[in-house]
């Protein structure tokens, strides 16, 4: 099941990795800050853009469970201990996390694998492409980070399917509105937790056509969602038997198992296959025409192994095909 396609990286800017997309009264003063029931430092050892390596988890600026503000990052997650606000702040090469409510400890934990302290970019090779050697040498930056956690990023991937961005991040948007719990300790206004597979399951029918959500995304929704327990990863899974275990789900294919993946492991090599866009951004950057999505496995097959790593730097440095014609609108399923 196809999404809207990639989103290109935003640009660093004056304000650093962290700079602010929100007006100034968003950010909090320090008299109205909890003390963090999590707090540590941390310093990689690459030039981090938390930022941009963060991209991939953020549905638009206007994301209620990620923001970047003049203050830092802002990042709101469910754990097993349950959920957990985590503020990250980048100065003098050093990230400071500072995390607060029940799941504080584990989701604070585990920032250094969000932002890639776990992937292995030295195993990359471009090879001779030119367009590859030159954006990998001018994204010393780019990482591909893991989450460990299977449901945060499941639940927009389900809203993403066969959708443009515009509307999947609208009901992302509605739905944490509607469904998703204050985010606990001094997060920016607004910012809620995604809602546990429990919340979403008590959604009612007439609540989700409120929030814009046609029937096929519904129902694949409520079925990750009554066995969301399953779909955590262990020790032992990686990422072909997380894909195989989420297409056993009724309503998630090979499209939306890849997305997911590739947030919960920071896969290297798993690829977006049945993307509406992503065959032509690869297609148009490694070979000069449009291609299918077998004809983009075929131009991949050289970097086997660093296949989605290729699709970030084509993402960060790649070409597009012309554009002709109007772009697809959205559809408002609450007209209907």
């Amino acid at each position: 099941m196809g999404g809207a396609g990639p989103r290109a990286y935003p640009r660093p800017s004056a304000g650093g990795a962290c700079a602010a997309l929100f007006p100034r009264e968003h950010v909090l003063t320090s008299t109205t800050l909890e003390a963090p029931a999590f707090e540590d430092v941390w310093r990689p050892d690459w030039p981090l853009d938390v930022r941009r390596t963060l991209f991939p988890h953020q549905r638009s600026a206007g994301d209620p469970a990620l923001r970047h503000v003049d203050d830092g990052c802002w990042r709101v997650v469910n754990t097993p201990d349950g959920p957990a606000t985590v503020h990250l702040t980048v100065r003098g090469g050093e990230v400071r996390v500072t995390a607060w409510g029940p799941g504080a400890e584990r989701a604070g934990a585990a920032v250094p694998a969000w932002l890639g302290a776990e992937d292995r970019p030295e195993e990359f090779e471009p090879g001779a492409h030119p367009l590859l050697s030159r954006v990998h040498r001018a994204s010393p930056w780019l990482r591909l980070g893991r989450t460990g956690r299977t449901w945060d990023a499941l639940v927009p991937a389900v809203l993403e399917q066969k959708v443009t961005v515009i509307e999947a991040h609208r009901v992302w948007r509605a739905l944490l509105r509607l469904a998703g719990e204050p985010a606990p300790g001094p997060a920016p206004e607004g910012m809620r937790v995604p809602p546990t597979p429990q919340r979403v399951l008590a959604v009612t029918d007439w609540e989700w056509h409120r929030c814009g959500l046609d029937g096929a995304r519904r129902r694949a929704l409520r079925a990750v969602a009554s066995v969301a327990a399953r779909l955590e990863p262990e020790e032992a899974v990686d990422c072909p038997d997380l894909q195989r275990r989420l297409q056993t789900v009724p309503g998630i294919g090979v499209w939306t198992a890849a997305e997911v993946v590739q947030r919960v492991f920071g896969c290297p090599d798993t690829v977006s296959y049945g993307d509406y866009h992503l065959k032509n951004l690869v297609g148009w950057s490694l070979a000069g025409r449009r291609t299918d999505d077998d004809g983009m496995m075929e131009l991949l097959e050289p970097w086997r192994g660093q296949r989605q790593r290729v699709v970030r730097l084509l993402g960060i440095g790649g070409s597009r095909p012309p554009r002709r014609g109007p772009r697809v609108a959205p559809t408002n399923y609450r007209r209907f």
